[in-house]
């Protein structure tokens, strides 16, 4: 039987933007939950504070299904800032962003037999996120740990470039990499959303959010190039 499989939410996104991509690995027989979110969830990590409100969901929400399907390891696919979440949940470092927060440690590793991300930005420049990624980068540096399988999924859909049209990927890409003429799924470039050392894969033609008109990541099409990963 496939390995149960959790998802988890981009920034500021709720779970029933997801409701679609569950749907989808549940009729390819992979038990699938989406980390139970709301956008007011967010609220308490916003403006670089740490997104241990973030984790503790999460923690919650693999515990619940490892005891319902008496598994041992799960899935997780990360889309957007919840693949860089899903890398802290991972480590073995205490989690501590910011002069007032209390470390957390959940050492996951050994519970994920796959990470897949999708349009995840491993690397920013800017300053709110920086200070998390940092922190991953610094610590758990590309496909850190050789019991998990990494697997990043990036889109190649617009080029960024101070033109109408493409002026919002232009900033958004060069707020992420340093520079905004390159390719990504409108958010985030692709040279951000890969890892060393995992399988990266480019995907095009897909946009960044479940939100976006037109594909995304988790459309039927789209989700033919990664689905394969996941673990049994």
């Amino acid at each position: 039987m496939p390995l149960p499989t959790v998802i988890v939410p981009g920034y500021l996104e709720s779970a029933i933007a997801y409701r679609q991509l569950e749907q989808s690995l549940q009729q390819l027989d992979f038990p699938t939950v989406t980390v139970p979110l709301r956008r007011r969830d967010w609220l308490p990590t916003i403006g670089g504070r740490p997104v241990t409100p973030i984790l503790q969901k999460l923690d919650l929400t693999i515990k619940h299904i490892l005891q319902q399907y008496n598994a041992t390891q799960v899935n997780l696919i990360g889309h957007s800032a919840g693949g860089w979440i899903s890398r802290i949940y991972m480590g073995e470092k205490p989690y501590m962003v910011g002069s007032n927060a209390k470390p957390s440690l959940w050492k996951a590793h050994p519970l994920v037999a796959t990470l897949i991300t999708l349009g995840t930005p491993h690397i920013s420049q800017e300053r709110w996120t920086r200070s998390n990624l940092d922190f991953v980068t610094n610590n758990y540096p590309g496909a850190f740990y050789k019991n998990v399988r990494y697997v990043c999924v990036a889109g190649k859909t617009i080029f960024g470039e101070r033109r109408r049209g493409s002026w919002l990927a232009y900033s958004s890409y060069q707020l992420t990499c340093g520079k905004g003429n390159t390719w990504g799924d409108g958010i985030t470039p692709i040279e951000a959303a890969h890892l060393e050392g995992a399988e990266n894969l480019v995907i095009e033609g897909v946009r960044h959010s479940p939100r976006s008109s037109g594909i995304w990541y988790g459309s039927p099409e789209p989700l033919k190039a990664w689905v394969q990963y996941l673990s049994h």
